[in-house]
């Protein structure tokens, strides 16, 4: 029965398709992230949903859709740099080829759709729809970890099911927790500022309980890193909230409110994160990071994906037994191997070289500028619509930021949907582009064609 009422959305979302082709292409966003194939039992998950929407949306757009507006930037320039240099690292320097090849079979959709996606975001409106599908589609993960949550204090590190049970993608916890609370500020934008709904009031109502849910997600899966996301987000929000004090007063009294609400083994987690020594987990993060500095200097062009199979290590964990009125420290040394980097940017590194991560940095470092520029320049605006693409950019800014900080204990160098917000990005910027190439033609009237002499002003 699943599989039916799947396999019918996806069929009717389809169908519109062949009348706006740019349907096949939010249709992938949706799959993308869903994974609705994972949800279902039977016919579902022998059909290759991911790749025939990939195709269905490059073919209505290549074939049918309209290319007028659209443009190709510097940004996408980037991705398919990267993802060319990503297919070298895969093909003639990988250490393990074939744990290489199975992590490029998803790796490169990522990137070519991200960069083939700001070129079909050719309108606002086109822009508006791709970020409310993004926010709807993680939600449909996100709002089931949080009930799962609320109800039964979450499944633990590494154990809370969301949709179905699986440690992979969008549904590991660390990168669940991540994506959930960088969503936060596209989700409250699309509520606050999306012309699709017309009861304002329902969609703040969803958008304030959706947020909820994503601030569950970190609750449910344990992660440390979520909670450092969330810390950051309720700082980067002091930017653009009016005033500032009575915010800050009630973010400190919802949180000594919340505290007692929370589950001990969640308490107790968060305690480890001042004390790497003490925890096994945090502090085979730092012995991988070290090892992964040491091999990059040795291998500048990287090793491909997966490079970190080959690391073997040694470190000492720090144990502190109470007896009572004192405490004993002991050091116990653990030896380990085929550690992942537990961070995007020593991933990168480590895999793509000096090279790949200079290009992921340049990206990365492009998109916060970019945004900051939309908001600078509309940061004294009344205009509705200014006012409606300034906050998109700064919700769009925020959530990188984000990702960016839970990036650094996360391995989610290429994660789709954090691509997916960098091409939301790349689209916003040509479009304020287009506006602002318009209004130059007003503000310099020396750039206009020269009136023929004794011609009517």
């Amino acid at each position: 029965m699943r599989d039916l009422v799947l396999l019918a959305f996806i069929a009717a979302f389809a169908g519109m398709g062949f009348r706006r082709p740019f349907f096949w292409v939010l249709l992938y966003i949706y799959v993308d992230i869903v994974t609705p194939q994972k949800i279902g039992y039977g016919l579902i998950t022998s059909i290759s949903l991911s790749l025939l929407c990939f195709v269905a949306a490059f073919a209505g757009y290549v074939l049918l859709d309209s290319k007028q507006g659209s443009r190709f930037t510097l940004r996408q320039g980037l991705i398919v740099a990267l993802l060319g240099w990503c297919a070298v690292t895969t093909y003639v320097l990988a250490d393990f080829p074939e744990a290489a090849a199975t992590k490029w079979d998803w790796v490169w959709k990522s990137l070519v759709f991200a960069a083939f996606l700001p070129l079909t975001l050719r309108t606002k409106l086109r822009l508006e729809s791709a970020a409310l599908i993004m926010v709807l589609a993680a939600g449909t993960i996100i709002i089931s970890g949080g009930i799962k949550t609320l109800f039964s204090g979450g499944g633990g590190y590494g154990e809370l099911a969301s949709l179905v049970t699986d440690n992979s993608g969008l549904y590991e916890g660390s990168t669940l927790s991540t994506v959930a609370v960088a969503m936060i500020p596209l989700t409250l934008w699309v509520a606050k500022y999306g012309s699709v709904f017309t009861e304002r009031r329902l969609a703040m109502l969803f958008a304030v309980a959706l947020v909820f849910a994503s601030l569950l997600i970190p609750v449910g899966t344990q992660t440390r890193t979520g909670l450092i996301c969330i810390a950051l987000l309720g700082v980067l929000m002091l930017r653009s909230v009016k005033h500032r004090f009575l915010y800050a007063g009630m973010a400190g009294l919802a949180l000594l409110a919340a505290v007692p609400f929370l589950p001990a083994s969640y308490t107790e987690r968060m305690s480890t994160i001042g004390s790497y020594q003490g925890d096994e987990s945090a502090s085979t993060r730092v012995a991988v990071w070290q090892w992964t500095i040491d091999y990059v200097q040795a291998n500048p062009l990287g090793g491909g994906f997966d490079a970190f199979l080959g690391n073997s290590f040694s470190y000492n964990t720090r144990v502190v037994e109470d007896n009572g009125s004192t405490e004993t420290v002991t050091y116990h040394q653990v030896t380990d191997q085929g550690r992942a980097y537990h961070s995007a940017y020593f991933e990168v590194l480590g895999e793509q070289g000096f090279l790949g991560f200079g290009l992921w940095l340049t990206l990365q470092g492009l998109g916060l500028w970019q945004m900051e520029r939309i908001r600078r320049r509309y940061r004294a605006s009344v205009d509705p619509d200014e006012v409606r693409w300034r906050a998109l950019a700064t919700a769009l800014q925020h959530g990188q930021l984000v990702y960016l900080v839970g990036a650094a204990f996360v391995g989610v160098g290429y994660q789709p949907f954090m691509f997916m917000l960098l091409g939301l990005q790349i689209a916003l910027y040509t479009l304020m582009q287009r506006d602002w190439s318009g209004q130059q033609g007003v503000a310099r009237p020396w750039l206009r064609d020269a009136v023929p002499a004794g011609a009517p002003a």
